[in-house]
């Protein structure tokens, strides 16, 4: 973060200092990072005190400041110093935090947030350049493709894994510095209005929509509502800013109506709607034995081959829109080009492949589903699997959540597309009425004898694999983060000697 000193931080968010004098607050800097884990905490840091399912971050308020915080942000005081800011009742932020009992971590959110906007406002008047990412699907991928695209260009500050609410947002923010030149925020929604909270806090220049699908339909009621939601980032991006909409979308190709900014247009072509100066496009797509996409990338700067380091069909889009942004903010094709054939997965359990020294491939994208990358998933597992035979796949699914009344409709098509995509084994973890009904939409749909298999934890599901697993099949881990599968392919990848990712 910027240097501070306690006392501006103080009247950024409207607190009030407790057991630090004025004038000790006016002399002392926060230099370090604001964390809101006391073990993370480093010299010259700030502590944000925050409720959570075990603890309560004001309790450790002490051992904050002793591992070096030089202040906290919090909503009571706390014996050390600190900013203290009071609760407003009936906060929305409140939502973000489960064990909110009383508004504290609604009060402490609401000063983050104020402080994040204040940074933001002096680091873009300094020439930083802000870009926002939504979409159902992809978002994480594409921050970690932003990120690789534009680093040739300047200092980028991106989240680390999924860090787009409330919390996550301003806490990246707040991890820019002066010298960087492009901070990448990736923005989630669990109601309307939320995008357009977000963007205030950093209003981006340069805002990419990926998608619109189901993904949270539970929450939101119906895809035309994620549309609208979806479509606040565009809105928020000032006349003289950039929107790129991958326009293969329908839902997003009509955002281009509600924005002032430029559109830039993605598509995967070859042939794409009105191609122009503002138009980036892929031409035929191939993929290698590990599904990664091979394609012409054309652009008005020019066509360039690329090969992506990241694995799946679906990650041309992905790629698309990163590499519009790179070349709006002055990277040339062949910088997009060499930065997309060399990213990897920048965050865990995202579509990383593992090929062990037995021949076992492990495709662990554990960490989140939804119907769009739940297909997405089994898609790269069948292809891989076709390249060299005799592979069998696997398929090891849990639950995707928050899809409301839709829930039993769309667990129900999983699991009979991985019958019609030939998947050897589907193995579906948790009892639940979701998750039996892909295990029956898979038998319903022509699965004979064990190919499907329902089994009621990680542990159950690990031990058909060591039991069934040889040397050349694939296995593809997925599900919804609350799954725990993750546990799935760490144990997996670690068997037998671990695995080369870049395989």
């Amino acid at each position: 973060m910027i240097a501070l000193s306690v006392a501006e931080i103080a009247e950024i968010v409207g607190g009030r200092l407790c057991d630090i004098t004025a004038t000790r607050a006016a002399q002392t800097r926060v230099s370090g990072t604001v964390e809101f884990d006391s073990r993370r905490i480093s010299a010259g840091g700030l502590f944000l005190a925050l409720p959570g399912a075990r603890v309560d971050g004001h309790d450790h308020a002490a051992a904050a400041v002793a591992a070096g915080a030089v202040a906290v942000l919090a909503a009571r005081p706390v014996g050390v110093p600190a900013i203290v800011v009071d609760p407003v009742p009936g906060d929305r932020r409140a939502g973000v935090l489960e064990h909110d009992s009383d508004g504290s971590g609604a009060a402490v959110l609401a000063a983050l947030a104020k402080l994040a906007a204040a940074v933001a406002a002096r680091l873009v008047a300094g020439g930083l350049t802000i870009i926002g990412v939504t979409g159902s699907s992809g978002k994480t991928s594409t921050k970690d493709l932003l990120a690789a695209v534009l680093s040739p260009l300047g200092e980028v500050v991106a989240p680390p894994g999924s860090f787009n609410n409330e919390l996550g947002h301003p806490w990246t923010v707040l991890n820019a510095t002066a010298d960087t030149a492009y901070l990448v925020l990736e923005m989630s929604a669990r109601r309307r209005g939320n995008i357009a909270d977000l963007a205030a806090i950093a209003p981006p220049s340069i805002a990419v929509v990926l998608n619109v699908g189901t993904a949270h339909v539970g929450e939101f009621g119906s895809r035309e509502a994620i549309a609208q939601t979806k479509a606040e980032l565009p809105q928020a991006v000032p006349e003289s800013g950039v929107v790129v909409l991958n326009v293969d979308d329908p839902a997003v190709a009509a955002m281009a109506a509600t924005t002032r900014a430029r559109v830039v247009r993605v598509s995967r072509g070859p042939h794409p709607p009105n191609p122009g100066a503002d138009t980036v496009w892929a031409g035929p797509v191939r993929l290698d034995p590990l599904a990664r996409p091979q394609f012409a990338l054309h652009s008005a700067a020019g066509t360039v081959e690329v090969t992506l380091g990241v694995h799946g069909d679906h990650q041309v889009g992905n790629a698309l829109c990163a590499a519009a942004v790179a070349l709006e903010c002055g990277a040339t094709p062949e910088q997009v080009a060499s930065a997309l054939g060399e990213a990897r997965p920048a965050s865990a359990h995202r579509m990383a492949v593992h090929t062990r020294p037995d021949g076992v491939t492990v495709i662990d994208d554990s960490y989140n589903a939804n119907p769009d990358s739940m297909r997405a998933g089994l898609q790269a597992l069948a292809w891989m699997a076709r390249q060299q035979a005799p592979r069998r796949s696997f398929a090891v699914l849990g639950e995707m959540a928050e899809l409301g009344a839709d829930a039993i409709t769309e667990h129900d098509r999983i699991g009979r597309l991985a019958v019609r995509l030939d998947v050897s084994r589907l193995i579906v973890v948790g009892t639940g009425r979701a998750m039996s009904a892909m295990h029956h939409g898979a038998v319903m749909e022509g699965s004979w004898g064990a190919e499907s298999t329902m089994v009621a934890d990680t542990d159950a599901a690990l031990a058909v694999l060591r039991s069934e697993l040889q040397p050349g099949d694939v296995v593809l881990v997925k599900a919804s983060n609350s799954a725990g599968l993750a546990t799935v392919a760490d144990t997996l990848i670690a068997e037998h000697g671990g695995g080369d990712s870049r395989r």
